[in-house]
């Protein structure tokens, strides 16, 4: 059977995802399409002021007088290339690294520069960050395993490198817990905290040069508030956020991903229309969760006005509106899904295996999650499911499996829920290579 996403292996190595998932035929899909343009590029967007993107991630590097600051650094594989790319546009000394948040492709890529900071005999770089990156960095080494899973399943790709030990992150020097300001060079730099797609996350506003720097706060895409596989996002705070930036006034703002963004009516514009989405979402999620609707019904009934639902910068392909309201309610609710039976449930497997012999077998699940592919994929899916849990061993169940996630997977725009069905449908395609080879071998 021929596999259109085919396993990735299961490496360590800090390797990135191979080629042929970056493409729309793979689970990152279309998300990095949008955020390609960039890649491998220092573009100048304003006087002595760059937004230079190694790999996928961009960073802000701003020459002052007494030498770069960086918001963020890419991954740590990055760390070579963007050294690289900073080399083309200035040769001043690394001053200041400002981290905007924690996260595995923002603060670890600077060994390079680190390195020849020392190498040409220059001081050592200060690095900033908001207090609770500590925290983070923390629960990464606690939760090593789990993190280089979740991305290999979000991602599509090998799983990577994650840090492990204390001596793998680079520490902050110096933190802060509200505002910030640094005077480099004879600017003013002032940091910004704010609870968003994280609680760490630090915007930049550089008003000498009217510029801020804002991370992953934004995106070019639907915020990334939900995320099914992550800890917890702050929606609300988030479109306080975008009210705060905007407020301010920047000419340009340089992004965690994607293009920048220029022109003060643009940014206002775009980060207006981003935080009304956000609290629509929070609106429609804490009014069904008063009126006592269920999780379930509260996603199914969500709808995105028309008007910002067209907008391409606000397109389901990194998040999508479903999973921020399920972090909403989370964050209000709990995580009980609102179902009696669901509190302390069985095992997954013995309700299949019931449910299973009530339809006659698994075969007969199978049978009905295939007739239902073509007029209500989710049900197919449940049903599929099913089939495979009360029948670990059956072809049918896994044929229908691998078809039905396959066909969810072809339809899905968000780059999370691309990851979770791709993993649905290879983990029965290799049941069925490994079902196929024992029974050939009998």
């Amino acid at each position: 059977m021929n596999d259109p996403f085919a396993a990735p292996p299961d490496d360590t190595a800090d390797t990135p995802a191979p080629a042929e998932h970056r493409t729309p035929s793979g689970t990152m899909g279309w998300l990095f399409e949008v955020w390609a343009e960039p890649k491998g590029r220092a573009i100048e967007v304003a006087p002595r002021t760059w937004q230079v993107t190694a790999g996928v991630v961009n960073v802000a590097v701003i020459e002052t007088d007494e030498g770069l600051v960086l918001v963020d650094t890419a991954m740590r594989h990055d760390g070579p290339e963007l050294l690289r790319l900073i080399r083309t546009v200035t040769d001043a000394p690394l001053h200041t690294v400002v981290y905007s948040h924690a996260h595995i492709d923002h603060a670890f890529g600077h060994g390079p520069l680190l390195a020849e900071a020392a190498e040409r005999g220059d001081p050592p770089p200060r690095i900033v960050a908001h207090r609770a990156v500590m925290d983070r960095f923390r629960r990464y080494i606690r939760t090593a395993d789990l993190n280089t899973t979740v991305n290999a399943r979000q991602s599509g790709g090998p799983r990577t490198w994650w840090p492990r030990h204390e001596t793998d992150i680079f520490w902050p020097d110096t933190v802060y817990d509200d505002t910030l300001t640094l005077r480099i060079g004879g600017e003013n730099f002032h940091l910004h905290h704010a609870r968003a797609e994280t609680d760490d996350a630090t915007w930049v506003w550089i008003p000498g040069r009217r510029v801020v720097c804002v991370g992953d706060l934004w995106n070019g895409v639907c915020p990334n508030a939900g995320n099914p596989q992550k800890v917890q996002r702050y929606a609300d705070e988030w479109a306080d956020a975008f009210d705060r930036i905007a407020a301010v006034g920047p000419d340009t703002l340089i992004p965690g991903h994607s293009m920048p963004i220029l022109g003060a009516a643009t940014i206002r514009e775009r980060l207006g229309n981003a935080a009304e989405l956000l609290r629509h979402i929070v609106a429609h999620t804490l009014d069904a969760l008063n009126a006592g609707q269920r999780p379930d019904t509260i996603l199914d009934t969500l709808r995105v006005p028309p008007h910002l639902a067209d907008l391409p910068y606000l397109q389901p392909l990194h998040d999508r509106p479903e999973f921020i309201a399920a972090n909403v309610i989370r964050l209000h609710g709990g995580w009980w899904n609102g179902y009696a039976a669901d509190l302390l449930p069985a095992p997954r497997e013995q309700l299949a295996a019931v449910l299973a012999e009530l339809a006659g077998g698994a075969d007969a699940l199978a049978a009905k999650a295939r007739d239902l592919i073509g007029d209500d994929l989710q049900l197919a899916c449940h049903l599929a499911e099913l089939a495979v849990l009360a029948a670990p061993d059956n072809t049918g169940a896994h044929e229908a499996a691998a078809e039905a996630f396959t066909r969810r997977f072809d339809a899905e725009t968000s780059f999370m829920g691309r990851g979770i069905y791709r993993i649905a449908a290879t983990t029965s395609r290799e049941a069925l290579r490994t079902l196929t080879t024992t029974r050939d071998s009998r």
